[in-house]
This record gives C-alpha cells, structure tokens and sequence, in this order.
C-alpha cells in the first residue's frame, strides 16, 4: 500500500514538472514582455480594483460601491493569510530550485506552493464576479486570472500544481468571505427591523 502511494506521488510529480517544462520552453522574447505584464498585473489590479469601488463609492455617496470596496479588501485579506500561510506551512521550493532544464524569469526565494499571483487574480476575478454578475465582467475577469495562472508557468516560476492551488484558494477566499458578509448583513438587516419601531 506504501509503496502504491509513493508510486502515484512521484507519478505526479514528474507530471507536474514535465508539464512545467512543456510550457515554459515555449518562451520567446516576442511573448516575454506580454506575460510578464500580465504576470505584474495581478497585485496591481487587485490593489487597484478596491481603492476604485471605494473612492467611486464615497464620491457618488453610493453605498453599494463602499460595500463592495470593503467586500474586495476582505477577500483579499483571507486570501493573503490562506495563500502565506500554505507558503510557509508547505514550504515548497521554486520549481528551479530543484529540477534543471527551466528558464525562469527571475530567481525569487520565497515558497513556491501555492501561486501568489494566481490566488490574488483568482480572488479578484471572484469577487467582482459575485458583486456585478454580468457575463461581461465575469468572462474577462476570470480570462485574466487564467492568464495570470498561465504566465507563471510560461515564466517557470511554479508548477502547474502551485498554480492550480492557487486559483482554488483565491476563489474560494472570496467566495467565503462574499457569503459570510452576506449572511452578517441578513442579521444586522433582521435586527434592525426588529429594534425599529412601529410607525402608523
């Protein structure tokens, strides 16, 4: 039985990192400067994005855009403690640091599982699309949190794997703190109607 689990881990391993080498052999200087901007989009947007629904909000004083501003900032507050706390708990190291053959970008140090720049992607694409609902926020949303999922393995910086984890925390980050506040404002809204008092 030991030996069949052993069996299956190093057959998923050479799977994740030969999946890894197939794509990121396909580097070239024409595409490196696409993916590396998208790669960077991914702390920028999901910076920028709240600071925009907030400063929207409190200059049109609508609230449901401070709300979703501070929705945003909540999801990525959870998917910054779940994706460094797997960082450090996992402590996986860079696909470079531990197969020859890559071509990274660059060498960074820090864990490898899960993808940083997926989970922040994938909890933006997320909340806006449980904010806004539209097919066209949701369709290109989650087509750049794919896109920002695939430069970082175009760019040899993690595995298929971390890259997957990554999307998996960062939606799910999202979603969960998108319905705890839900369930928070039902309560606050059901107390509110019952301290109210009646009028005439």
């Amino acid at each position: 039985m030991l030996a069949l689990l052993c069996n299956n881990i190093t057959h998923a391993q050479n799977t994740d990192i030969d999946w890894l080498r197939s794509i990121n052999s396909h580097r070239t200087a024409s595409r490196d400067g696409i993916m590396i901007g998208v790669t960077n989009s991914a702390y920028v947007v999901s910076s920028a994005l709240p600071l925009a629904q907030l400063i929207y909000g409190y200059a049109k004083n609508e609230k449901k855009s401070i709300r979703d501003g501070l929705q945003t900032i909540e999801g990525l507050a959870v998917n910054t403690i779940l994706t460094f706390g797997l960082k450090y708990a996992v402590d996986r190291p860079r696909p470079y640091a531990t197969y020859t053959g890559l071509n990274p970008y660059l060498h960074d140090t820090d864990p490898s599982f899960p993808s940083g720049h997926t989970s922040f992607a994938f909890s933006t694409a997320t909340t806006l699309s449980l904010e806004y609902g539209k097919w066209y926020v949701v369709v290109p949303a989650y087509l750049w949190a794919g896109t920002v999922g695939f430069s970082r393995m175009y760019l040899g910086m993690h595995y298929p794997s971390d890259v997957l984890a990554g999307a998996v925390v960062g939606a799910g980050s999202s979603w969960l703190s998108y319905k705890a506040q839900s369930w928070l404002d039902k309560r606050f809204n059901k107390k509110e109607k019952q301290h109210s008092p009646v009028s005439n």
